[in-house]
């Protein structure tokens, strides 16, 4: 009869522990996976190796997309100034990246390089009303009819945004306050600025101006979306609510 003391020291040590391979992220929450993740809460809820993962598309075996990508910022210091400058050959160096996700991460890097080089060049700032009149004179030059436009600011005024609202004939244009109010929400917007032409030369505000700006202003309070100023434009002039003092 076997006894304890014959029992081999070897088959009474306890078995190592596994460490689990990842798991894949379709096994994740729903609400933890990167594009979902997006869906639901905005690019902005996601972290630099969550949005990297959404690029990379599928790990490796054991890893994650997530995983990956975080073993890539990892051996950038998580700089991604430092990421974008790899080369191709650079990126398939690691685990998981072959020469597709080496190039679908190139192409997303430049993306970003080309949209702040861009933003930089374009950058205005609203300081008064004659900035505004500058800033539409190239889309409204000239027209046969009534646009209405807006421009939406951030919080230092810079423009983030002008926006065709609509177009009508020679006698006016329907700005639809619905339409106004949810192309700045949309865009996050901190305040918005007014234009329409008058193709007429006339610069001065006809009651339904009037009281479409006071219409407008008082959503925009409400919304916490202040109306900074309603200028009319004419290829020889303009007209500001804000200068007359009625805004």
């Amino acid at each position: 009869m076997e006894t304890f003391d014959n029992l081999s020291e070897e088959s009474t040590k306890p078995a190592p522990y596994q460490t689990p391979a990842s798991f894949s992220i379709k096994s994740w929450a729903e609400e933890d996976r990167p594009r979902e993740k997006l869906m639901q809460k905005g690019r902005t809820a996601l972290s630099d190796a969550e949005l990297l993962a959404i690029l990379l598309g599928s790990g490796t075996a054991r890893l994650s997309a997530v995983d990956v990508a975080k073993l890539i910022l990892a051996a950038v210091g998580n700089d991604l100034n430092e990421l974008a400058r790899l080369s191709l050959k650079d990126l398939m160096r690691h685990k998981g990246i072959g020469e597709a996700k080496a190039i679908a991460i190139v192409a997303a890097l430049e993306l970003g390089r080309r949209r702040k080089e861009t933003a930089a060049a374009a950058r205005v700032t609203i300081t008064c009303s004659r900035d505004i009149y500058e800033l539409v004179r190239p889309h409204l030059q000239d027209l046969p009819h009534e646009e209405f436009w807006v421009i939406l600011l951030n919080r230092a005024n810079v423009v983030m945004r002008k926006a065709s609202i609509s177009s009508g004939g020679v006698a006016g244009t329907v700005a639809d306050p619905k339409l106004i109010f949810k192309e700045a929400l949309e865009q996050l917007a901190s305040s918005v600025i007014l234009v329409h032409n008058h193709p007429s030369g006339n610069r001065s505000p006809s009651a339904a101006d009037i009281a479409l700006t006071r219409k407008l202003k008082d959503g925009g309070q409400f919304l916490d979306l202040p109306i900074l100023d309603h200028l009319i434009y004419t290829d020889l002039g303009y007209y500001s609510f804000a200068d007359e003092g009625i805004l």
